[in-house]
């Protein structure tokens, strides 16, 4: 069994069964109709999308994960598609997405500049990205989340560079108290994005 199907088999959500606080803080500037959700996990902002209206689909790695997505799904009476899938050779698409959504995706530095720019590709224009991911700063917090390998925290002109191609609204890096079950917790260093695909002229 997986590191993530382990911790996914665990009586409690990982990660609790609430959405991530930045995405409903911006929920309301995200470009409505497909969505996609990166390293879902267990479902939490997939399926707090779905309530929202969206047509949401979510990926991960963990099969566990994903069934827990699909229960909490049918829980609250929304429906969600799930699959399977590993981001090294997951097909995003091209212009296929309105939205995308990552939190807490971390990645190798080399994988995620590659899904970053897939991620572009894979925007419709006028559709929406939103991130929230830990930066370097978390390795000195009290907060407990995030991987110990600094190489795959973020940081905001890092990721800039890599989504090049889209207009950001936020890009900033800041400290919040992050409260996303038991190895998402306290005060931590994160770095939020959200940005835009432009519309040709």
């Amino acid at each position: 069994m997986s590191m993530w199907d382990e911790r996914y088999s665990a009586a409690d959500f990982a990660y609790g069964d609430r959405p991530n606080d930045f995405l409903v803080e911006r929920a309301a500037e995200l470009t409505r109709g497909s969505c996609l959700c990166l390293a879902e996990g267990q479902g939490r902002n997939a399926v707090w999308l779905a309530q929202q209206g969206l047509s949401v689909t979510a990926i991960d790695q963990s099969e566990v994960g994903m069934r827990s997505a699909t229960a909490l799904a049918a829980q609250r009476c929304v429906a969600i598609e799930t699959a399977v899938a590993d981001l090294v050779d997951y097909d995003l698409g091209t212009e296929k997405w309105d939205t995308i959504i990552s939190i807490f995706g971390h990645l190798p530095p080399t994988l995620r500049a590659d899904v970053n720019r897939r991620i572009v590709n894979a925007l419709k224009p006028g559709g929406t990205f939103l991130l929230e991911a830990y930066t370097p700063g978390q390795l000195d917090m009290k907060g407990v989340g995030g991987p110990s390998d600094g190489a795959m925290l973020m940081r905001a002109d890092m990721l800039k560079e890599e989504l090049a191609g889209l207009d950001f609204l936020v890009a900033q890096e800041t400290e919040r108290e992050v409260d996303e079950g038991q190895y998402h917790h306290g005060l931590s260093a994160v770095v939020q994005i959200l940005a835009r695909k432009p519309i040709a002229e």
